[in-house]
C-alpha cells in the first residue's frame, strides 16, 4: 500500500501521459512551448483568475510573490503556526519578520482572531510595519476568507494565498487560488495536482503584476527578451515535459479525482468519528484532502496507533510534528505573547492516513481495521 499512490494514477492515465511525453520529445522543445501555454490558460480558467504564470516549484512561487510586493527588512508577515517551512521561508530570506499566529481548532487554518491580535501587537510595539498575510489552505482545506479578507483590508495588508496543498478545493463557490492579491500553488508529485518532479504556479488578476512575474521568472527580462535584463530575477520556469504530464492529470482532477477523494474521506470519517477528531470542512466549502489528518485523544494514543500501523506496514505520516514558532531557524523571530495553544495541541495529537483518489475500498478497510485494532 502507498501513502499516495502515484503508480496507480499513472496506470490510469498512462496512454495520454505517454502520448504527451512522446510529443514533447519529438518536438524537441523543452522550455516553454504549447503545453506550458495550454496548461496556464486551463488552470487560470479553472480557478477564475485572469493570469496563471507557471514556475519551477511552489517555493519559488512564494518567493516571487514576496519580490513582486517588495516585502523585506522592517516588514512583518503574518502566517499560521502550522504549515511547511516554504510558507515562511521567504520572510527569512528577504529580511522580513515572520509573526506566527495560532490556528483554528476545527480546520487547523490561520485563526482570524489570533491574526488580528498579532497585527495589533506589532502596531503597538511600533518596530515593524505590518505588510502581508500568508494564508495557507492547510491539508487541502480552504481558509476562512470571509473573516481573513476584511482584516487584511482593515490594516492595508497584502493577502497571499498559499494554495500549495489545496488546488482543486473550493471556498463558498470560488476555487482555491482565487483569493488575495496573489495566490501560489505547488505541483510537487504528492500534491493533489502533481507533476513528475518540481513545478509551481502563481495566479493574479492584475496585468502589470503578471508581466512583472514573467520578468522575474526569466532573470528579470525586459521587453526585448532574456538578454534585456531590467531587474534582478530568478531562473524559475516549468519544464515543457512537466506541463505535458500535468495536462492529463488536471483533466482527471477536474473530472473525478476531487470527487473520489471525498468518497475516501467520507468512509474514514464514518469509521473514526467517535474515536478521533476527524477533519472539519466549513459549510459551503470542499477540501481536496491533500492529507487526511485525524487527532487522537492524546499523544500516547497517537503513538500507539502509529506503532501498530507501522507494524502492519501501513504507511502513515505526521503533518506536522513541530509548529513553526518552535523550529530552530525561527528562534529569533519576534514574539508577542501568543501561546499557540491550538497549534501545540494539534502537533501533539495529529496523524495522517493513506489518502489518494485511487485508494481501493479494500485498502481503505484495511487501514480502518488496523487503526481500530490499535485501540
Amino acid at each position: 500500500m502507498q501513502f499516495i499512490d502515484l503508480k496507480a494514477q499513472y496506470q490510469a492515465l498512462k496512454t495520454e501521459i505517454d502520448e504527451n511525453i512522446r510529443a514533447v520529445l519529438e518536438a524537441g522543445q523543452y522550455i516553454g512551448g504549447a503545453p506550458v501555454k495550454e496548461l496556464e490558460e486551463k488552470l487560470a480558467a479553472f480557478v477564475g483568475r485572469k493570469h496563471c504564470i507557471s514556475c519551477a516549484n511552489g517555493t519559488d512561487a512564494l518567493q516571487i510573490a514576496f519580490m513582486v510586493y517588495g516585502i523585506g527588512a522592517g516588514d512583518a508577515v503574518f502566517c499560521p503556526d502550522i504549515t511547511f517551512i516554504s510558507s515562511t521561508e521567504p520572510s527569512k530570506m528577504f529580511g522580513a519578520a515572520s509573526v506566527f499566529c495560532d490556528i483554528q481548532p476545527d480546520t487547523y487554518n490561520l485563526c482570524p482572531e489570533s491574526l488580528e491580535k498579532q497585527i495589533q501587537a506589532v502596531l503597538a510595539e511600533g518596530k515593524l510595519k505590518p505588510k502581508a498575510v500568508v494564508a495557507v489552505d492547510i491539508l487541502g482545506n480552504p481558509c476562512d476568507y470571509d473573516a481573513i479578507i476584511p482584516i487584511c483590508e482593515k490594516y492595508g495588508l497584502i493577502l497571499i494565498e498559499d494554495a500549495a496543498q489545496s488546488f482543486g478545493a473550493s471556498y463558498k463557490g470560488k476555487k482555491c487560488c482565487a483569493f488575495g492579491q496573489i495566490a501560489t500553488t505547488s505541483f510537487f508529485p504528492a500534491k493533489p495536482l502533481g507533476c513528475y518532479g518540481d513545478g509551481g504556479a502563481i495566479f493574479v488578476d492584475d496585468d502589470e503584476i503578471a508581466a512583472l512575474i514573467r520578468s522575474i521568472c526569466v532573470h528579470g527580462k525586459g521587453p526585448k527578451g532574456k538578454y534585456d535584463n531590467v531587474r534582478v530575477g530568478m531562473n524559475s520556469r516549468l519544464d515543457t515535459l512537466q506541463a505535458a504530464i500535468l495536462l492529463p492529470k488536471f483533466k482527471a482532477l477536474e473530472e473525478h479525482e476531487v470527487a473520489d477523494r471525498q468518497v475516501v474521506a467520507k468512509r474514514y470519517n464514518e469509521a473514526f468519528a467517535t474515536l478521533f477528531t476527524t477533519p472539519f470542512v466549513q459549510e459551503g466549502c470542499e477540501s481536496v484532502y491533500a492529507q487526511y489528518a485525524i487527532l487522537a485523544k492524546d499523544t500516547a494514543t497517537r503513538d500507539k496507533v502509529v506503532a501498530h500501523l507501522t507494524e502492519k506496514k501501513i504507511p502513515n505520516m505526521i503533518y506536522y510534528p513541530t509548529p513553526q514558532h518552535a523550529l530552530p531557524v525561527f528562534k529569533d523571530e519576534p514574539c508577542y505573547g501568543e501561546e499557540f495553544k491550538v497549534a501545540n495541541d494539534y502537533c501533539a495529537r495529529t496523524l495522517s492516513l493513506p489518502m489518494h483518489p485511487y485508494l481501493e475500498a479494500e485498502e481503505q478497510q484495511h487501514v480502518i481495521d488496523a487503526v481500530l485494532e490499535a485501540l
